[in-house]
C-alpha cells in the first residue's frame, strides 16, 4: 500500500469514526464519562498494582472510593443547592419589582427625550419581545419534559458511568496493550511518541485543570457564601465548573454576581466586595494555581480550547463540550508534529535539502 492509499484509508476511518460519534451522540454521555474517570483514575490503580494489589481488586476499591465521595458530596451539596434554588425562584418577584424601581428613573429620562411616536414603536417592540422569549422558553421546556430525555441522561450517568469507569479502568492496559499491537509496524514507534505526547498533554491540562475548577468552585462558593451573596454557594460552584474554558468561568460568575449584587445591596461597597473577590481568584488563578496545576508547557492556547468547546458544543451538544479538550488535544499535537515533519522536509529547504536559496536551516527566530 503506498502513501496515498495510506492516506485515503485513515482518512477514511476518522470520518466514520466521527459518523459513528454524530449518529450516537445521543447515548454516548455515559461511556465517554466512564471512560474519562478510568483515564483519570488510572494511575492511581497503577500504583496500587506496584503495592501487590491485584488489577481487579485495585480497580474495585477505588472505584468504590469514587462512589461513596461522589455520593457524600451528592448528599451534602444537593440540599443547600435545592434550598438556595428555592429561595431565588421565591425571591424572583422582588428581584423583578427592585429592578422596576431602579430602572425607573433611567427610563423616565429617556422617555422625556424621545418622540411620543418612537416610544409607542419602543413600546411595542418590547412588548413583541418579551412574548416571543416567553413562547421560545415554553417550548424549550416543553420539549424536554415530552421527550425525557435530560432524565435520561441524567439516570444513565449516575448509574451507567460507575459500571462503565470499572471496566475501562479493570481493563485499560490490556485495551492499550491490544491497540499497540494493532498499530502498523513501520510507523509504530512514530505513533507511539505521539501518543505518549498526546498523554503528556492530557494528563496535564484534564487533571490540572480538573484540580483547578475544584479549588475556584470551593473557593468562590466560600467568599461568595460569606460576603452574604444570595445564592453564592449556586454561583461560586458554577464558576468553578465552566472555568475549564479559559476566561469564561470568570467572566460568567463575575457577571452573575455583579447582578444579583446590585439586586441585592443598596451600596456600591458591598458590590465592590463581590468585583474584589473575582478579581482576587483571577490573580490566585493566573500566578499559583494554574502555572503550579496545569503547568506551561501543555501546549493547548486558551483560544485553541475555547474554539474546540464552542465547535464541540454546536457539533455534538454537551458530549461534544466533554470531548472538546482531548480533541483538541489530540489535533494540536498532530499539528505540531506535522509542522516538524515539515520543517525538516525538502519541501521546505529546498530541492537541496541544504536550506534553499536563503541558507536557512529553520523557521524564522528558530537560530540563536
Amino acid at each position: 500500500m503506498n502513501t496515498r492509499n495510506r492516506a485515503l484509508f485513515w482518512l477514511a476511518s476518522l470520518a466514520l469514526f466521527g459518523l459513528f460519534l454524530y449518529e450516537l451522540r445521543d447515548i454516548l454521555l455515559p461511556f465517554v464519562a466512564g471512560m474519562a474517570v478510568a483515564y483519570l483514575l488510572d494511575p492511581i490503580a497503577d500504583r496500587l498494582e506496584k503495592w501487590g494489589l491485584s488489577r481487579t481488586l485495585a480497580t474495585s476499591v477505588i472505584t468504590a472510593l469514587f462512589v461513596i465521595v461522589a455520593i457524600g458530596v451528592f448528599l451534602l451539596v444537593l440540599p443547600l443547592l435545592q434550598q438556595q434554588l428555592v429561595d431565588f425562584i421565591g425571591r424572583l418577584p422582588a428581584y423583578a419589582d427592585t429592578l422596576r424601581e431602579k430602572a425607573a428613573p433611567l427610563v423616565d429620562s429617556l422617555l422625556t427625550r424621545l418622540a411620543p411616536e418612537d416610544v409607542d414603536r419602543l413600546r411595542a417592540a418590547f412588548g413583541g419581545l418579551s412574548q416571543r422569549l416567553m413562547s421560545w422558553a415554553l417550548a424549550v421546556v416543553g420539549g424536554l419534559w415530552q421527550s425525557g430525555l435530560a432524565v435520561v441522561n441524567l439516570l444513565s450517568l449516575l448509574f451507567i458511568t460507575p459500571i462503565v469507569a470499572f471496566y475501562f479502568l479493570r481493563d485499560w492496559d490490556r485495551i492499550v496493550a491490544y491497540i499497540d499491537g494493532l498499530l502498523p509496524r513501520v510507523h509504530a514507534d512514530i505513533i507511539r511518541e505521539q501518543a505518549r505526547r498526546i498523554d503528556a498533554t492530557l494528563a496535564g491540562f484534564v487533571r490540572g485543570q480538573g484540580l483547578v475548577c475544584l479549588l475556584l468552585g470551593v473557593g468562590y462558593a466560600t467568599a461568595l457564601t460569606l460576603a452574604g451573596l444570595d445564592f453564592g454557594l449556586i454561583v461560586g460552584l458554577a464558576t468553578g465548573l465552566v472555568s475549564f474554558i479559559p476566561y469564561f468561568g470568570a467572566i460568567f460568575g463575575l457577571v452573575v454576581s455583579v447582578g444579583v449584587a446590585l439586586l441585592q445591596f443598596s451600596d456600591m461597597f458591598r458590590v465592590g466586595i463581590i468585583v474584589a473577590i473575582f478579581v482576587a481568584g483571577q490573580v490566585i488563578e493566573g500566578n499559583f494555581l494554574t502555572p503550579k496545576l496545569v503547568g506551561e508547557r501543555v501546549g493547548l492556547h486558551p483560544v485553541w480550547v475555547i474554539f474546540g468547546v464552542l465547535a464541540g458544543g454546536s457539533l455534538f451538544g454537551f458530549l461534544g463540550v466533554l470531548l472538546a479538550v482531548p480533541v483538541t488535544a489530540v489535533i494540536g499535537v498532530l499539528v505540531r508534529f506535522a509542522a516538524e515533519r515539515y520543517v525538516a522536509s525538502p519541501l521546505y529547504h529546498g530541492r537541496d535539502g541544504e536550506g534553499g536559496r536563503d541558507g536557512g536551516g529553520g523557521p524564522p527566530g528558530a537560530r540563536e
